[in-house]
């Protein structure tokens, strides 16, 4: 006979709850661990790395988990503790979290107020209290939060890593004034701070401190801050800083159209080569504006489609912005760009005035471009784009100039005025004097008759005839070449590669004098047989 077996539950553990993936605040802690190793062992890439990883964790930056990591990388009490703390909001997560003696969803904390705890006994609660991440209820150990306590990091890229912190969440919860005086501090720390394992993080904060001045409208106030940080990183060879610090500049000076200034500090600030593949792809997008707006329009579609090129793939409104500027200029060149340009995944939508504006430019018809500039002008203003825009009627004519040089052999000026779609006082007078300088400008090849007023088109010839193959030849392969070479200039070999190329040699060398003289040896013996 079968009995009934009671099922009792199991009581749950009194220990706090656990997760298989480690919380937001558990991965601080390795990263901290990680710029601690690279700090001691002065590798840098230990400390490239952390900030990587940083990048990837800035949606889960919550304020009770930076208040913990502050805790646990900074000592109770000191000046940049207090100063970071102060920005971080104390809701109830946040006094969950350091203790203040209060009962939370039937948790007893530890201690009394908190000025009468241990900063020890703080340390040691926030390191064993809370699942931060996941937001669930707590419970503490008292018995093992009084021997266990995490070791306070004395190090300045341990403090410099909590100041990018907090600015990184200062501007993605949009309090960009307490942003301006996190950074203004985080800057005035870095002037003090000399080391070489600094400078990647440093260069971060270089960013943010100029971004949330762009965000305030301010960017002008720390224009001279920024020159006398670029001064300090060239005459501490700090070539990163320099890198940033150039690029922030020249985004400074391009921000109220001081092109000629931005020039003059590019054309004298000292170049060396490339640290980062995002400072140097800024860097070819500035260099194409500032070229684009003097005219230099081959020297600017280079720089534009090299820094659309390298631009990573993620950096999709970098890449949109450099293909924006690009269109423009390659239309100032009299070229037209291809469909495909326009058609790139995820750049539809952004480049759909661009590929209107670019098919008026290619029919040549002045009305329809008018209708285009007039029906985007928000945007072509937001992009700071329309006084180029502007400078494109002229290549609207020419190009409808050559399609009627094209199809007509001889044609009057009063129909070449109102195929152009001239809505001037004296059309035809201006329809003469397009013309004469179209020719004169080898853009289309004929004659204009003054007395009967017509343009008389010359026949075509062979294209092949001509010098435009062998021109069009050149171009490609010095493109072709020129990427090979900067691939090459890319390239990254291990730390001392070089000497192990040089041992291979000489055993390279030593094995082929002893095949030489197993050779000479081998032929000895051949001519004895003989």
């Amino acid at each position: 006979m079968t009995q009934d077996v009671e099922m009792k539950e199991l009581p749950a553990p009194s220990n706090s709850v656990s997760s298989t993936a480690p919380s937001t605040l558990q991965h601080l802690k390795e990263i901290a661990s990680l710029i601690e190793t690279g700090a001691y062992a002065r590798e840098v890439r230990r400390i490239v790395r952390a900030v990587r990883l940083t990048i990837a964790l800035r949606r889960k930056l919550k304020a009770p988990v930076l208040s913990a990591f502050l805790n646990f990388a900074l000592a109770p009490g000191s000046e940049a503790h207090i100063r970071l703390s102060s920005y971080l909001p104390k809701d109830m997560e946040t006094r969950k979290v350091i203790g203040t003696g209060r009962e939370t969803n039937g948790i007893y904390l530890l201690g009394g107020s908190a000025h009468q705890e241990d900063s020890e006994t703080k340390k040691s609660f926030v390191s064993q209290s809370v699942d931060l991440e996941d937001e669930h209820d707590m419970e503490v150990d008292t018995a093992t939060s009084a021997t266990q306590a995490p070791v306070k990091h004395s190090l300045p890229e341990i403090e410099i890593y909590c100041y990018l912190l907090v600015l990184i969440f200062l501007i993605d919860q949009k309090r960009y004034n307490e942003a301006k005086i996190c950074s203004s501090a985080s800057i005035a720390r870095l002037k003090n701070l000399n080391r070489r394992t600094v400078d990647v993080l440093a260069s971060r904060l270089y960013f943010y401190y100029s971004f949330s001045y762009e965000l305030t409208g301010d960017l002008a106030e720390i224009r001279g801050n920024l020159l006398a940080l670029h001064r300090i990183a060239t005459l501490r060879h700090d070539e990163l800083g320099q890198e940033t610090l150039l690029n922030l500049l020249l985004r400074n000076y391009l921000h109220y159209n001081l092109y000629d200034q931005a020039e003059k500090l590019r054309s004298k600030a000292p170049r060396f080569e490339a640290h980062s593949n995002q400072q140097f792809c800024r860097y070819l997008f500035y260099l194409g504006k500032i070229r684009t707006i003097q005219l230099e329009y081959t020297d600017a579609k280079e720089s534009l489609l090299q820094a659309a090129r390298k631009a990573p793939v993620a950096a999709r409104g970098f890449r949109v912005q450099c293909n924006k500027w690009a269109v423009i200029v390659r239309l100032l060149l009299g070229e037209i760009p291809e469909r495909t340009v326009f058609m790139q995944k995820g750049m539809k939508k952004a480049l759909r005035p661009y590929f209107e504006l670019t098919n008026a430019v290619r029919i040549g018809d002045l009305e329809l471009f008018r209708t285009v500039a007039e029906k985007f002008a928000n945007t072509f203003s937001t992009d700071r784009t329309h006084n180029l825009i502007v400078r494109l009627r002229h290549n609207v004519i020419r190009t409808g100039l050559r399609n009627i040089s094209i199809s007509y052999s001889r044609i009057s000026l009063a129909d070449v005025a109102k195929k152009l779609r001239l809505d001037t006082a004296n059309p035809v007078a201006d329809a003469e004097s397009i013309v004469a300088k179209a020719i004169r400008d080898g853009a289309i090849d004929a004659t204009v008759d003054h007395a009967n007023g017509w343009m008389v088109s010359k026949e075509t010839g062979d294209v092949y005839a001509t010098n435009e193959p062998q021109l069009a030849f050149n171009s490609r392969i010095a493109f072709c070449l020129n990427m090979h070479n900067e691939a090459v200039r890319a390239l990254r070999f291990p730390p001392n590669s070089h000497k192990k190329e040089k041992e291979s040699a000489e055993k390279r060398r030593e094995r082929q004098q002893q095949e030489q003289e197993l050779a000479k040896h081998i032929a000895e013996e051949d001519d004895d047989d003989f």
